[in-house]
């Protein structure tokens, strides 16, 4: 069995790809099959989401890359930016994962969900696609627990007074 215990960091290639879920995704130790059929053992440092295209060092020298797998998704698309980020406000508010697109967000289906999004006037749809949801402000590797604000968001008609 290969075994996975570090992530590599920059690009380069890989000799073996293991797809899976996004909530497979967020395990730190995890025992799967790769496409080439190999089993693989993951013994990672918690808190840290694997991500489309990251690579982690095998044991025996080789490379693994790790591919989100397609899921049921629902999706919303709107052109109205302040209407699309309410909904992502009402989403983070429930830390829900969420894919943050270009006048797109998307989730793991949930019927709650998809109706609170059809109560804001948006229209909800199921898809069947990878899913990469945003890290999070305080889920990435490279930064400390003190980390800068962010900078205020100004919404374009809707300043503060």
């Amino acid at each position: 069995m290969l075994e996975c215990h570090e992530w590599l960091e920059g690009e380069g290639g890989h000799d073996h790809v293991l797809e899976l879920t996004y909530e497979l995704r967020t395990r730190s130790r995890l025992r799967a099959v790769t496409e080439g059929g190999l089993d693989v053992g993951l013994f990672l440092p918690r808190g840290r989401v694997l991500a489309q295209g990251e690579r982690l060092q095998c044991t025996d020298g080789s490379v693994l890359m790790i591919s989100a797998a397609p899921e049921q998704l629902s999706r919303v698309q709107c052109s109205d930016a302040l209407l699309l980020a309410r909904a992502a406000y009402h989403m983070g508010n429930r830390h829900v994962a969420l894919e943050v697109r270009a006048g797109e967000l998307r989730y793991l289906c949930d019927h709650v969900l998809d109706s609170m999004l059809r109560g804001f006037g948006l229209e909800v749809e199921q898809i069947t696609a990878p899913f990469n949801p945003e890290s999070g402000a305080y889920h990435n590797h490279s930064h400390s627990v003190a980390t800068p604000a962010a900078p205020f968001l100004r919404l374009a008609g809707h300043d503060r007074g």
